[in-house]
């Protein structure tokens, strides 16, 4: 059996230029990324306490959980 070692990917500067239209969505996904504000959920009033009732896709009340 031959074993031979297997090969590194290339460094950086070996790697192909982008093309235009690749470093414009690139710089534009950039601005849109540093544009955008979390948005945070409204606080629930009167809800359950603990965590979400549906976390695992069913409805669990009390440790008994069913099905929908």
């Amino acid at each position: 059996m031959d074993k031979t070692a297997p090969v590194p990917p290339p460094a950086p500067a070996e790697r192909r230029p982008l093309p235009p239209a690749a470093k414009r969505a690139l710089e534009e996904a950039a601005a849109r990324r540093a544009a955008s504000t979390p948005v945070e959920a409204p606080k629930e009033i009167d809800g359950r306490n603990g965590p979400e009732p549906v976390r695992y896709g069913d409805w669990e009340v009390k440790g008994i959980a069913s099905d929908f």
